[in-house]
């Protein structure tokens, strides 16, 4: 099934249920002519057909067994493979009992993937906190979650606006704009200690390979960002930067990556430096997303890399305050969907 030349299986998470999310699937499904994938939510069928109403939606809402073969997309109709939530959910209302439920729509999209029954997973918007509320304690994201769930050591979070996601554009920087993380959920006071040679070792190589396996660059250049303000003034703001990040960086160039810095963050995001860049790689969360987002919200993905599946997500999280009211915008998942549909086309 998730082998098909033009279409794979993708298979949506539609997140937390009192958010966002399931509407924007629905409004995939009822707007979108020609997605490069064949799309099935995971989800509770009732409840997406309970919201499709609630929004004014005409979409038929077509449950199939997890795994199944899918009829070809037709305008109008979202398949769903089924997961039943644990009490009844409202837009705008959380209730930590749906953590559980949450959690089951990520591991029924992982095992499809894994089993060769989708291509691709691209995950709606989860809240966090309602997940530990719901009895996952250790739950700190998607990311972290697919890591321990597909066993890998190191995974990399990267978000990419949509101009950087199908490679080099012509008369834009090459880096328009791609952004990774060498840690990513984390309180500020914990970077500094996981910010060791080993780990961003492992962060870009990853980093390097899936941009020439996903994204098709031969070559990927990498500018890297210091850790402390000024990239650690020659150590009198930090010495991270001369004992663990340019020694971590020398060490790359010499087996052949092509790495700049470690920079100072806050000039590190300007037309000199992205000008000559595929991709970022910033220390930790709040230094480089932000940026990312402002220059393209709503109109990127989120990828995470050193998977053995292929995973997307979008840009923003659930929007409480706007669910069930129609005014959400799907950009950043239809974006999110055809680059999980790209990514498993070349990864086939």
């Amino acid at each position: 099934m998730s082998s098909s030349l033009t279409r794979p299986v993708v298979a949506l998470t539609t997140g937390e249920p009192a958010g966002i999310g399931p509407e924007l699937a629905l409004m995939l499904a009822a707007t979108e002519k020609r997605l490069p994938a064949m799309l099935v939510a995971v989800g509770d069928p009732q409840m997406l057909a309970e919201r499709a109403e609630l929004l004014g939606l005409d979409i038929k809402i077509e449950v199939t067994a997890s795994g199944s073969r899918l009829p070809q997309p037709r305008l109008g109709v979202l398949p769903v493979w089924p997961v039943a939530l644990r009490v009844p959910s409202h837009p705008g209302v959380l209730e930590p009992a749906n953590g559980a439920y949450v959690v089951e729509t990520l591991d029924v999209a992982i095992a499809a993937c894994r089993d060769g029954h989708a291509g691709a997973m691209v995950t709606a918007p989860v809240h966090k906190g309602a997940i530990i509320d719901g009895g996952h304690t250790g739950f700190t994201g998607h990311t972290e979650y697919l890591r321990d769930t597909c066993s890998v050591d190191e995974v990399v979070m990267m978000l990419a606006t949509d101009a950087a996601l199908h490679g080099r554009v012509a008369g834009q920087p090459r880096c328009a704009l791609r952004v990774a993380l060498a840690t990513t959920h984390l309180p500020l006071r914990e970077v500094a200690d996981a910010i060791t040679e080993t780990r961003l070792e492992r962060v870009l190589r990853i980093l390097d390979g899936d941009l020439r396996r996903h994204f098709g660059i031969d070559a990927p250049r990498i500018v890297v960002c210091g850790l402390n303000p000024h990239a650690g003034e020659g150590g009198h703001l930090g010495r991270e930067e001369l004992e663990i990040i340019t020694p971590t960086l020398a060490r790359l160039r010499d087996q052949g990556f092509d790495l700049e810095g470690p920079l100072p963050a806050d000039t590190l995001f300007t037309p000199r430096h992205l000008e000559g860049a595929d991709a970022v790689l910033a220390m930790y969360h709040d230094q480089g997303l932000p940026v990312l987002k402002y220059a393209g919200f709503g109109r990127g993905a989120n990828i995470t890399l050193g998977l053995p599946i292929v995973r997307t997500s979008v840009d923003h999280g659930t929007a409480l305050d706007l669910a069930g009211q129609g005014v959400a915008d799907p950009g950043s998942l239809r974006v999110a969907v055809r680059l999980a549909a790209e990514m498993a086309q070349r990864s086939g």
